[in-house]
C-alpha cells in the first residue's frame, strides 16, 4: 500500500483591516501589519481607508491591497446615482474575497458597518478607551468584540486588539513599516549648508498650536547653530503663517510648496529632525523614525505621543499649559539630537547665553521665500 501523501499546506491567511480615518489614527494603526505577519507568516493584508490617506497606507510594508472608501464624500451626495453606483461597486469588491479575519480598529458605527459588508469573522473593540472615540453599536455589529485596557496609548490599543485576534500578544517596539521614497535630485536638499529640521506648525485645531514667536525664537537658535529650517503648509492660513515664521527667522528658513501627503512623507523622510505640534504630520515623522520633538498643550502625550516604551529614545513629547515653553522645547531638542547622534556643529550643543533652565519636559516613561522643487 503506498504511503499516504503529505497533507497539502494550508493556504495563507487573509485579513482585512478597517481603519478609515483620521490621519494620526491611521498612522497609529500601521504597526499591526507587522504584528499580523509575525503571528501569521504569509498572511495577505488588505486595508479599507478614506482616499485621502490611501497613498500613505500603500507605503506600508506588508499591505497587499488598499480599498478606498470615500464615506465623507458619499455622505454629501448619497442620493445621487453616481454615489449609489460607487457604493454598489465598493460592496461588490468587499464581498469578492473571503477573509479569515475582518478587524475593525476604529470602533465606530461607520467602520463596523463597513466591516460587516466583508465576508469573514468580524472583530472589533468591546469598550471605549480614555480619550478615544467609540460608539456602542459598533460592538454589536461585529462577531467578536474584544476588551482592551481603558487607559492605553492609541498605538497599543490597535496592537492589543490584533494580538487577541491572532492569539499572539504584541512583542517589542512597534514597527510601522512606512517607507519614504528617495527624493528626485531636483527636490533633494543640497548636501552643503547644514542639516535640515522641519517645523510642523499646522494643525486642524487652533488650541494645539504653538505661538509664532516661539517658532521664530527656536528657528533663530537652530539657524545660529547651523541648521536649515523648512516649513510645510496645507492651506492658505498655514502658508501665511509659514511665510511669516520663515521671514522672521531669516535666510536659513524656507517654506515648502503645498504637496500631496505621500510627497510630504518623502520629504520628511529625507530630513534630519522634526519639531511639531500634535498633528497627523508629526505622527508621520514618528513613523518614519525621524528625531522628533512633539508639542502638547494638553496632558495627553501619554495617549498619542512618542514614548520611550515604544523604543523612541530619539523622540520626545513636551507638555505645557497653555503651551510648552521655548526652554522646555530647547531642552528636549538637545536630548533628541544627542540620542540620534545628529549635530550641526559645536554651537548646537548648548543654548544661547540668554536661555533659562528648562521648565518641563515629558518624563521618559511616558521654511521667507517659498521653496521651489529645487529645495
Amino acid at each position: 500500500m503506498p504511503p499516504a501523501a503529505d497533507p497539502a499546506p494550508a493556504p495563507p491567511r487573509r485579513v482585512l483591516i478597517v481603519k478609515l480615518s483620521s490621519l494620526g489614527d491611521v498612522v497609529h494603526a500601521m504597526p499591526v501589519v507587522h504584528d499580523l505577519h509575525r503571528a501569521w507568516p504569509g498572511v495577505r493584508v488588505d486595508w479599507v481607508v478614506e482616499p485621502a490617506f490611501a497613498p500613505l497606507v500603500r507605503r506600508v510594508d506588508g499591505v497587499d491591497g488598499v480599498i478606498e472608501c470615500p464615506l465623507r464624500r458619499w455622505r454629501k451626495a448619497w442620493w445621487t446615482a453616481a454615489v449609489r453606483a460607487e457604493w454598489r461597486a465598493f460592496r461588490a469588491r468587499l464581498g469578492a474575497a473571503h477573509y479569515d479575519a475582518v478587524i475593525d480598529l476604529q470602533g465606530l458605527t461607520k467602520s463596523a458597518v463597513v466591516a460587516r459588508l466583508a465576508r469573514g469573522t468580524r472583530h472589533g473593540l468591546a469598550n471605549r478607551t480614555e480619550g478615544s472615540s467609540h460608539e456602542w453599536p459598533a460592538r454589536w455589529l461585529v462577531d467578536r468584540a474584544w476588551t482592551v485596557p481603558s487607559r492605553i496609548h492609541a498605538l497599543d490599543r490597535s496592537r492589543c486588539l490584533v494580538g487577541q485576534v491572532t492569539g499572539r500578544a504584541p512583542e517589542g517596539p512597534p514597527r510601522f513599516g512606512l517607507r519614504a521614497r528617495p527624493l528626485p535630485a531636483a527636490e533633494a536638499e543640497p548636501p552643503a549648508g547644514g542639516p535640515v529640521a522641519v517645523f510642523v506648525h499646522g494643525t486642524s485645531r487652533a488650541d494645539k498650536g504653538w505661538p509664532e514667536a516661539d517658532w521664530v525664537a527656536l528657528g533663530r537658535r537652530l539657524a545660529q547653530a547651523g541648521w536649515r529650517l523648512r516649513l510645510p503648509q496645507a492651506d492658505a492660513d498655514e502658508a501665511a503663517r509659514a511665510a511669516r515664521i520663515a521671514a522672521a527667522i531669516g535666510p536659513a528658513a524656507a517654506v515648502w510648496p503645498r504637496l500631496p501627503l505621500d510627497a510630504l512623507a518623502d520629504r520628511l523622510g529625507a530630513v534630519q529632525a522634526v519639531v511639531g505640534v500634535d498633528s497627523g504630520l508629526s505622527h508621520i515623522a514618528v513613523a518614519l523614525e525621524r528625531p522628533h520633538v512633539q508639542l502638547y498643550n494638553w496632558p495627553t502625550s501619554w495617549r498619542t505621543g512618542p514614548q520611550p516604551a515604544h523604543g523612541h529614545r530619539h523622540q520626545l513629547s513636551v507638555e505645557g499649559r497653555p503651551a510648552p515653553t521655548l526652554e522646555a522645547v530647547w531642552a528636549a531638542w538637545q536630548q533628541v539630537v544627542a540620542a540620534a547622534g545628529v549635530s550641526a556643529g559645536p554651537a548646537q550643543a548648548s543654548p544661547p547665553p540668554d536661555a533659562a533652565p528648562p521648565d518641563r519636559v515629558a518624563p521618559p516613561l511616558r521654511p521667507a521665500p517659498t521653496e521651489g522643487p529645487g529645495g
